[in-house]
């Protein structure tokens, strides 16, 4: 009888191992079936939440009888949800600098952004403009270099070797700002919050912050010192984004509401043609070109240079990106190219790398979909271009002169 109840509880053991065995496989094979993303098994829960409400102020969402009041609804609520609305200023515009270059004269400027930020820009203005010009807002990149704004594609003498490194890999080695400046467009290259003028201070850091940063920079040249910056304000991103959500606005609402005072700054200057503004810039200045230009009707054309994706990649696969492109409950309205198509039927070229490692080629090409959709319904298909490189992240003199020639062809 022992003998027995031993051998019934031996086959019960093995019998429930093999019973786990089998639901550790089924189990590991449904998990296998899942996609991989940067939230790992999270994934398909956000994913389904995101899923069931979103885009509903797309102009691909519905038939709207009015696309004014379509542009007017969307705006407003991209306004709301971006939520930075500081006390007004006037400019105030001072002069800091001026250089005369080759065909053009280049101006280092500062004007005030609200009543509390003020920011620094290089205006370039060409030689023997005979009447108002076609006018162009130069929007910086990030690439993790937050010293130098505006000279990551403007001219300045004697940069040190790190910034022409990092112009020779981005923009083949060339000041694409000047470049338009030659060919007869004045243009304003403003710093962005965070960076260039407006970069993070490091001696107002609390000191537990600073410690390693200072202990580091004996002995450091120029460049090195610049490096040592750079990592410190890129690790300091968290705490700007979390101190941004807590004080009850948002960090693409800060660059947003500086972008469109250049516009304002390009309308007191009496060389430019009120009528003809564009943008245009690479990675975050892409998205700030998309912004721009979704948001203000003053923009009249637009370039977006790698940074043109819809949020369901995103959602999967994000996790290089900067925090200062997300704006918590947008996608329930809008889609990233939803907001670029605020502006159509006004022109817009967007322009894609092949083998960029920020976004997916699924999601390029969903976005050119979506906006090639909107600018057809519109039955202007003429006015949106989209076009790929195969090369990495970058804006190189092909693409470079791609935008000069789409820029031309709306403004002049």
């Amino acid at each position: 009888m022992m003998n027995h109840n031993l051998r019934t509880n031996k086959y019960k053991r093995i019998s429930a191992f093999c019973f786990g065995c089998i639901l550790y496989l089924c189990s590991f094979s449904a998990f296998a079936q899942q996609p991989t993303s940067d939230v790992g098994n999270f994934y398909p829960l956000l994913d389904a939440y995101a899923g069931k409400h979103n885009s509903s102020l797309s102009y691909l969402a519905k038939d709207w009888k009015s696309d004014k009041k379509w542009r007017r609804t969307a705006r407003a609520q991209l306004n709301e949800l971006l939520a930075y609305h500081p006390g007004p200023a006037p400019l105030n515009t001072q002069i800091l600098k001026t250089t005369k270059r080759h065909g053009y004269t280049q101006y280092l400027v500062r004007y005030n952004l609200n009543a509390l930020q003020q920011t620094e820009a290089y205006l370039l203005i060409p030689d023997n403009l005979k009447k108002p010009a076609p006018a162009i807002i130069a929007l910086h990149d990030h690439g993790g270099f937050y010293f130098f704004g505006k000279e990551k594609h403007t001219l300045t003498d004697n940069p040190p070797p790190i910034l022409v490194d990092y112009i020779q890999n981005l923009y083949d080695g060339r000041y694409y700002a000047d470049e338009l400046a030659k060919r007869g467009f004045v243009v304003l290259c403003p710093d962005v919050n965070y960076f260039g003028s407006q970069k993070l201070l490091p001696e107002l850091l609390t000191p537990h912050d600073t410690e390693a940063y200072y202990k580091q920079l004996d002995g450091l040249d120029e460049s090195g010192r610049i490096k040592a910056f750079n990592k410190l304000a890129g690790a300091h991103e968290v705490q700007m984004e979390k101190t941004i959500l807590t004080a009850g606005t948002t960090w693409l609402g800060i660059i947003m509401q500086g972008d469109r005072v250049a516009i304002d700054f390009l309308l007191s200057r009496p060389e430019v043609d009120p009528n003809r503004i564009g943008c245009i810039g690479l990675s975050l200045g892409g998205l700030r070109s998309t912004y721009l230009f979704g948001l203000d009707e003053r923009i009249k054309v637009g370039v977006v240079a790698a940074f043109s994706t819809t949020y369901a990649q995103m959602l999967q696969q994000h996790a290089h990106h900067t925090w200062m492109m997300y704006v918590p409950r947008q996608y329930q309205f809008l889609d990233l190219p939803d907001v670029a198509s605020l502006n159509a039927p006004r022109p817009l070229l967007v322009m894609n790398c092949l083998q960029d490692k920020l976004f997916s080629r699924e999601g390029m090409q969903a976005a050119e979909q979506k906006l090639a959709t909107v600018y057809n319904k519109m039955k202007v298909p003429e006015k949106f271009s989209c076009r790929y490189y195969d090369v990495p992240h970058s804006m190189n003199i092909q693409m470079q002169e791609d935008a000069f020639a789409w820029l031309e062809k709306w403004l002049k």
